[in-house]
């Protein structure tokens, strides 16, 4: 029900940039830093499937998108490089704080609906939406898995923060087949590569 009313309000939306209506493929946007954003942490485990902890995948996830963007030339500032449990505002904080940016907030989802797989991009504002677009493009070209594709949603971590933000489920641990995929780190370099050609998909040169 969830997916199918973001979906509903994603197509009611109007994308905007600079006032004018524009398609999300095909734009780009100007930044040189990316925010990385691991979530949960610490006391916050987030989603635990068939032996997996999402707190785990999503802080090895996001130093492996850490590296690949550095390889390409690019700043990179993390919300957390430990096990540490960090509010979702400061994580907003954070990013606000850095010029010429943009956010990737990094997950694994779960649901007790086990049959479902693959990845999703959440995205709130227009320019976030061009940013969702490519990484959502990227996962479903490069995963296995693939993408289930793109959604607006208010996630506090989009709503707060200034700059393109999006937030990036990267599968679904509660389906078995995937759980074992995610469970594999050359699956999980998949995923950090794929959202680093997202990124760079878009960067404007």
């Amino acid at each position: 029900m969830l997916h199918r009313l973001s979906r509903i309000v994603a197509a009611g939306l109007a994308l905007l940039v600079g006032g004018v209506a524009v398609e999300a493929e095909g734009q780009t946007l100007r930044f040189s830093t990316v925010v990385i954003d691991a979530g949960h942490g610490g006391k916050d485990g987030g989603s635990v499937w068939n032996g997996l902890i999402e707190k785990k995948l999503c802080l090895d996830v996001a130093k492996r998108v850490d590296a690949g963007l550095k390889s390409r030339g690019l700043k990179t500032i993390m919300t957390r490089r430990t096990d540490t449990f960090v509010e979702l505002s400061q994580r907003a904080r954070i990013a606000n704080r850095v010029p010429s940016s943009v956010f990737v907030s990094i997950h694994f989802n779960g649901s007790r609906t086990t049959l479902i797989s693959g990845g999703e991009t959440y995205y709130r504002s227009s320019r976030g939406k061009i940013l969702a677009s490519a990484v959502s493009r990227s996962i479903k070209s490069r995963v296995t898995g693939g993408s289930r594709g793109i959604f607006y949603a208010d996630y506090k971590v989009l709503r707060e923060t200034k700059m393109p933000a999006v937030l990036v489920e990267c599968g679904y641990i509660s389906n078995k087949r995937e759980a074992r995929r995610c469970a594999d780190p050359a699956h999980r370099q998949k995923l950090a590569d794929a959202i680093v050609s997202g990124l760079l998909a878009v960067r404007a040169r």
